[in-house]
């Protein structure tokens, strides 16, 4: 299983761990990944995602995951959150009718 939020897109970072001798070995940070299920109010189901903890905060502060994909840009996510996509718009598009020019 990679180690990269499903949502945004994060992954693990390279840096330097470095001694109180100044000894710079290399290590990785990673990302601090959370098993999470979401209320979809759109699709009317529970959805299991892996995604970062500031994922989690976003998605609370743009008022739940349907809003959040809704204006996510598709190359941050994952193949899975694309097909979530794609169902709420198609759900969301067929809820809202048509209004025709008068």
């Amino acid at each position: 299983m990679s180690r990269r939020c499903e949502l945004t897109a994060k992954g693990p970072l390279v840096g330097h761990k470095v001694s109180h001798s100044n000894i710079k070995t290399k290590r990785r940070f990673l990302p601090n990944l959370v098993n999470v299920t979401f209320i979809s109010e759109a699709l009317g189901r529970n959805v299991r995602l892996r995604v970062s903890t500031n994922a989690v905060k976003s998605v609370d502060h743009n008022g739940g995951l349907d809003a959040f994909l809704l204006k996510a840009n598709t190359d941050a996510l994952s193949p899975r959150a694309v097909e979530l996509k794609r169902a709420i718009q198609k759900k969301v598009g067929d809820a809202q009718p048509e209004k025709k020019a008068s």
